[in-house]
C-alpha cells in the first residue's frame, strides 16, 4: 500500500546536492510521514538506524554483515542497531549501537525521523530511525559485531525489489538485489521503505512482506 508525500527530488540530487539541502528534504519528508506502531504483546523492542552519511560527495546510507560465529542471525545483513535496554527509547538504542558497532557519534540532535515499526519472526519488534551522520563519516567497524561494512548510495536503494512465494507463509518474501546479494526482510523491509518515503516521496507500507524461513529464528 502507498500513497504520495514529497516529490522526488531525482538521483543528481543525492550524487551533488548540498548537504544543509539534503538534511532538509529527509526532515521535510519524513514529517510528513505518518509511521505506523506496532504492540510489543511479549516480543522485545529493538531499533535499528538508517544513517545517512556520504563518500565521496554522494550520499548513502550504512550497511553491515554480521559474523558468522554471532549467536542471533549469523551472517546475516543488517543494520546498525539492537535491542533497546532499560531506561532508553528507539532513539538512544539505535544512536547508541551506531556507536557500538561502527564507532560514529551522532547528536540526539541529528535524528531526523523513523519509519514503521517492523515484527519480526524471532520475536521483536524493530523501531527503524533515520538520522544525519554528516559527509563523509570516518567509521571503526566492531571486528564482534560487523563482519563487513557496506556503503550502499541513495540511488542504488531505488532499486526494484523482488517478491517470491514460500509454502510457509501467504505474505511475500521481500529480497533487495543490493552488495551482489539478496537482502530480505526485516532489513530488506526497513530498507525498502526508505527508499519509498525518503527518496521516491511515496507512503509505502512494508509490515505485510515476509522474511525467509532461515531469519524466524
Amino acid at each position: 500500500m502507498s500513497g504520495d508525500t514529497q516529490a522526488n527530488p531525482g538521483s543528481r540530487f543525492w550524487e551533488s546536492g548540498d548537504p544543509e539541502s539534503i538534511r532538509a528534504t529527509i526532515v521535510a519528508t519524513l514529517d510528513t510521514f505518518d509511521h505506523h506502531t506496532a504492540e510489543l504483546n511479549g516480543a522485545r523492542a529493538a531499533a535499528v538506524v538508517l544513517a545517512v552519511t556520504s563518500r565521496d560527495g554522494e550520499y548513502g546510507i550504512w550497511l553491515t554483515r554480521r559474523p558468522s560465529r554471532m549467536r542471533e542471525h549469523p551472517g546475516q545483513f543488517a543494520l546498525p542497531g539492537g535491542r533497546i535496554d532499560e531506561g532508553e527509547d528507539y532513539a538512544t538504542a539505535a544512536l547508541r549501537e551506531l556507536h557500538e558497532e561502527l564507532g560514529v557519534d551522532v547528536d540526539r540532535a541529528d535524528v531526523l525521523g523513523r519509519l514503521d515499526d517492523y515484527v519480526t519472526r524471532s520475536g521483536y519488534v524493530i523501531t527503524p530511525i533515520v538520522c544525519w551522520a554528516g559527509p563523509d563519516r570516518e567509521t571503526n567497524p566492531n571486528p564482534g559485531e560487523v563482519a563487513r561494512l557496506f556503503f550502499i548510495p541513495m540511488n542504488d536503494l531505488q532499486v526494484t525489489p523482488r517478491f517470491i512465494a514460500i509454502p510457509e507463509s501467504e505474505r511475500p518474501v521481500i529480497q533487495m538485489p543490493l552488495v551482489g546479494s539478496l537482502i530480505h526482510a526485516p532489513t530488506g523491509a526497513v530498507m525498502h521503505q526508505f527508499a519509498e518515503v525518503v527518496l521516491s516521496g511515496r507512503s509505502t507500507r512494508v509490515a505485510d512482506f515476509e522474511q525467509p524461513v532461515f531469519a524466524w529464528r
